[in-house]
């Protein structure tokens, strides 16, 4: 694998990279880790947040650790994060409530439905749309 910075890549190509780099199980690992609000290399951390994880690094807003760590789990999965998606469904930061919802979806996980369906009364619309997709997917696809 190239040594090159990953600036400049989607979310989506910066978690492959870092997944091709320290393995995907590891990358899961570290993004469940951040997710229960433990520390983790900084390195993992720039690959999850590109450019803006530097401020969050310094001391900036810290559930954007959360947020990227959800958002990483669109990209890399094993079934160890499935507890921490589900618990991501009552986070208080919005933006995580919305990503878990989307890994929901996109990992098929049946067993949150009653949870997801859930936020379809949250107050934030982003969140509410996010529920309202996992469900139509979850009961279409029967997961």
């Amino acid at each position: 694998m190239p040594s090159r910075s990953i600036w400049g890549l989607t979310p989506k190509q910066s978690v492959a990279f870092e997944c091709a780099r320290r393995g995907e199980a590891d990358v899961v690992a570290g993004c469940v880790e951040l997710l229960a609000g433990r520390d983790v290399d900084d390195e993992l951390v720039l690959a999850l947040g590109g450019p803006g994880a530097r401020s969050i690094l310094d001391g900036g807003q810290q559930y954007w650790l959360r947020v990227w760590a959800m958002r990483a789990l669109l990209y890399a999965w094993d079934d160890t994060a499935r507890p921490a998606v589900l618990a991501g469904l009552a986070d208080q930061a919005w933006r995580v409530r919305e990503m878990a919802a989307k890994v929901i979806a996109r990992r098929q996980l049946g067993d949150a439905l009653a949870g997801v369906a859930e936020l379809r009364d949250d107050p934030v619309p982003r969140v509410r749309a996010a529920a309202a997709r996992a469900v139509t997917i979850l009961t279409a696809t029967g997961a």
